[in-house]
């Protein structure tokens, strides 16, 4: 029984990188394509899988290449994709430029993601019976979004909500509050707090997450990227730091960290000791290229860690 349940999306990654990430109207030559896995739902689960844990993905691919590939890596990973469905049509696929300093620019042709229905949440109630964690995000169907938290939330499954991409209408307060952990980075909170993105001082980021809370959510965890994370909620307010690294791709990044998240609370961490594993792993992840490609293992985690200490 998987303790760590995924409901989302999955799309195949192609990559290209630039030294920079052009502007608006802009063509600028890049360098080699690189094809890999990807899809924030699909990337948690590759890294609750690889960190240690049981994990369970639920989400659509198509009857393609891509959807054949994408499960077997999961598979490969240690991850149960026998509740992946298929359907006809084209699989997700994200389109990706990352910049000579490790930024990236996104666009997603969703495809078979828009695919995963409410029915598929429904038709598998069974494997939240025992869990621990339900991993969500916004790159399915709001209404099969709420459905899973609701199905989590009526089994007593910690409910965490990366809220990427994040709309800028907002998130329906019904899914708001039934959300535990919510997991914005900077330019997510900006948008769902409707403020603009000024430089994130300590006040800033201690109003932001505040404001966040009085959505719904119990807790708050803002990324800050290199700079580590801000943890805001049930009476705890702390800043936890990243360690220093040399950056060569964010791309799943926040993945990485959501993933990590889960399986830190799943081992009975607490949550900010869960936010440290989960900014240990995700720093480790942007020493490597691509989406999953870039997922550590607990071996390879635990042996970055020691070092630190």
């Amino acid at each position: 029984m998987a303790k760590i349940i995924i409901a989302g999306s999955l799309n195949m990654d192609l990559a290209v990188r630039a030294e920079r990430i052009p502007a608006s109207g802009e063509t600028i030559l890049g360098g080699e394509l690189l094809e890999s896995p990807g899809g924030k739902g699909a990337n948690q689960a590759c890294a609750a899988a690889k960190l240690g844990s049981s994990a369970a993905m639920l989400g659509c691919v198509g009857e393609d290449d891509f959807g054949r590939a994408m499960r077997k890596n999961l598979s490969e990973a240690g991850c149960d994709v026998s509740r992946i469905g298929v359907r006809a049509g084209s699989s997700g696929v994200a389109l990706i430029c990352v910049s000579a300093r490790g930024e990236n620019a996104i666009v997603v042709a969703s495809g078979a993601n828009m695919k995963f229905l409410p029915e598929d949440i429904h038709a598998n109630l069974e494997c939240f019976d025992g869990a621990t964690a339900l991993l969500l995000q916004l790159e399915s169907p709001m209404e099969t979004v709420i459905a899973a938290a609701k199905a989590a939330r009526a089994r007593g499954v910690v409910v965490i909500l990366d809220p990427a991409p994040a709309p800028y209408s907002g998130i329906p307060s019904e899914l708001l509050q039934l959300v535990d952990i919510l997991t914005p980075n900077e330019s997510e909170a900006a948008i769902l707090t409707r403020t603009s993105p000024e430089k994130m001082t300590p006040d800033r980021v201690t109003a932001l997450a505040a404001n966040l809370c009085d959505l719904g959510p119990s807790n708050v965890i803002l990324k800050l990227g290199a700079r580590g994370c801000f943890l805001y909620g049930d009476d705890t307010s702390v800043f936890i730091p990243s360690p220093k690294v040399d950056a060569v791709d964010t791309t799943a990044a926040g993945d990485v960290f959501n993933g990590a998240l889960a399986v830190g609370l799943s081992e009975g961490k607490a949550l900010p000791d869960a936010c440290w594993f989960a900014s240990q792993a995700a720093a480790l992840s942007v020493t490597k290229r691509g989406a999953q490609n870039s997922v550590p293992s607990r071996a390879e985690l635990d042996r970055f860690i020691l070092r630190l200490t």
